[in-house]
């Protein structure tokens, strides 16, 4: 049995490719020029982040000499990564909580209650993705300015504050979040949560012990693109955070680009570079079953 199935598979991949003919060399060649594309300068990156200097204005892809771990240490210490490192991870710690949990929410009511407005509510989050992030720069700092003068919290949430920022990325990735999960609670079977509610759950209950663990592989991907993309960001925290002491990574490694005009310490640089891709990298290898499985699974039911 496992033979054939295992040959019908082959049959099956090979019918295929008949049927694409040019199409399907044409797809190969452009992903296989997307990964190289990708790879290599992550693995240049990785090269020139234990060289020195010299090593990295002489022959770039040569191997270094030694393997300079001091520019780890000075990235980490005299540079401060460590601690923008920090700041970015409880940044982005809640705010991937908050938008997980009012996105997974919004998008179940609007896909599984009917109520007057809700194609326009609905229309409204998603229109969200139609407007570049920068569009939005200068509103959102007089917003966030304004938040600052509201009594007994403001200080905690105006400019230059991480419950701010953490807030900015909330509503930055309501948007595709809503759109991501609406579509996919959609796809649920409603029966159990029926079931439930004749048996005297409430909404609340069928909505975190039915209907979320049901969502899983949808959550787990849609989770993994907030990481991904509020780790990255760097415009807003650029204009919400002026204090050196508040910067996150981004700002950080911008700032060893830039502080020393024409004298940056390359090394250090490209050690700060891989210590901010490291972690978004095992992240996806780790999940990238998931994140694949939660894309496809509302194709698939």
């Amino acid at each position: 049995m496992p033979w054939t199935i295992a040959t019908s598979r082959k049959l099956a991949r090979q019918e295929s490719r008949r049927r694409l003919g040019p199409l399907a060399v044409l797809s190969h060649v452009a992903l296989l020029l997307w990964t190289v594309l990708t790879v290599v300068p992550i693995l240049w990156t990785f090269l020139a982040s234990v060289k020195s200097e010299d090593e990295i204005f002489g022959d770039a892809w040569s191997l270094p000499s030694t393997l300079h771990w001091d520019n780890f240490a000075r990235a980490w210490e005299q540079a401060h990564i460590g601690q923008y490192m920090l700041n970015s991870l409880i940044v982005v710690v809640f705010s991937v909580f908050g938008t997980m949990l009012l996105g997974s929410m919004a998008a179940y009511v609007l896909a599984r209650y009917p109520f007057r407005g809700n194609r326009a509510v609905y229309l409204l989050f998603v229109s969200g993705l139609a407007f570049p992030v920068y569009l939005a720069l200068t509103p959102l700092f007089f917003v966030v300015q304004s938040m600052g003068n509201v009594p007994l919290i403001g200080p905690f949430i105006g400019l230059n504050t991480h419950a701010g920022l953490v807030l900015v990325y909330i509503a930055y990735s309501m948007p595709f979040t809503v759109f991501f999960l609406a579509a996919f609670f959609r796809t649920l079977p409603t029966a159990v949560g029926e079931a439930a509610m004749v048996d005297g759950a409430s909404h609340t209950r069928v909505f975190f012990q039915i209907m979320l663990p049901m969502a899983r592989p949808g959550l787990v991907s849609i989770t993994i693109f907030n990481i991904l993309g509020q780790w990255n960001q760097y415009q807003l925290p650029l204009v919400l955070l002026q204090e050196r002491d508040k910067w996150v990574l981004t700002q950080g490694i911008a700032d060893i680009s830039t502080a020393a005009g024409y004298d940056q310490d390359w090394s250090a640089l490209f050690a700060a570079l891989t210590l901010a891709i490291l972690p978004m990298l095992v992240i996806y290898t780790v999940f990238q079953r998931q994140i694949q499985s939660g894309l496809t699974a509302g194709a698939l039911k």
